[in-house]
């Protein structure tokens, strides 16, 4: 018998710690995107850890800049990034204000509002690629830059009377520690490419396939 996932928001005193602790401890909650159509869960399947001004592979590496101001502030904000000219990622910040660490939402299963997430990833074959990889994620989901800084820990004194925000992150079903496994990140060169600090469920299809960094070709 599968047990009910804890509908249970995560406290900011979840987030208010290491990152590497966080990181693994996000598989199997919920990520929940209020969207005007309706609801959309998300079971978390895998993460990558960024340990800010530590990690060379972190956008906070170099210090504080108007992209990355969000990572500076306190736990449990969601910072949203625009890469490649196309595609936007969403982060949960970790660990005291100013540490500017994060956890990378990766992939995860749609438990809930698949038919919306449907709609944003037409080219989704299956509905285990809904969400499997960062970009995926992230459009499936609607989460653009104008979510970066929204508080996944608000409460209903602080988004009004019915207590809805556009991102929470809920208690779901902690996934047991044999059942993470964890390795290099994804696309991450020079030294902050040694880090095992992607972490994801065993044997789940959602989780995206790994992929090392590849050096862009400068046109000639």
């Amino acid at each position: 018998m599968i047990a009910t996932p804890d509908r249970t928001p995560l406290p900011r005193a979840f987030f208010d710690r290491p990152v590497l602790e966080v990181a693994p401890d996000l598989l199997g909650r919920l990520l929940v995107r209020t969207t005007p159509e309706g609801p959309i869960t998300l079971r978390l399947t895998e993460v990558e850890a960024y340990d800010g001004q530590n990690d060379p592979g972190s956008h906070a590496y170099r210090g504080r800049t108007p992209r990355n101001d969000v990572m500076f502030g306190p736990p449990g904000h969601v910072y949203v990034y625009f890469t490649y000219g196309m595609w936007h990622c969403m982060n949960l910040v970790c660990g005291p204000e100013g540490r500017a660490s994060g956890v990378l939402l990766r992939a995860g299963e749609v438990i809930e509002g698949a038919d919306l997430a449907r709609k944003r990833r037409l080219s989704a074959r299956h509905d285990k690629e809904l969400a499997k990889g960062p970009a995926r994620l992230a459009t499936a989901l609607d989460v653009d830059r104008a979510l970066d800084g929204t508080d996944a820990c608000a409460t209903g004194e602080t988004t009004g009377e019915r207590g809805e925000t556009p991102l929470r992150i809920l208690t779901g079903t902690p996934v047991h520690s044999d059942q993470v496994r964890n390795g290099p990140r994804t696309g991450v060169s020079g030294d902050g490419a040694v880090h095992p600090w992607r972490y994801w469920i065993a044997d789940d299809p959602t989780v995206s396939p790994y992929r090392a960094h590849v050096a862009r070709r400068r046109s000639s």
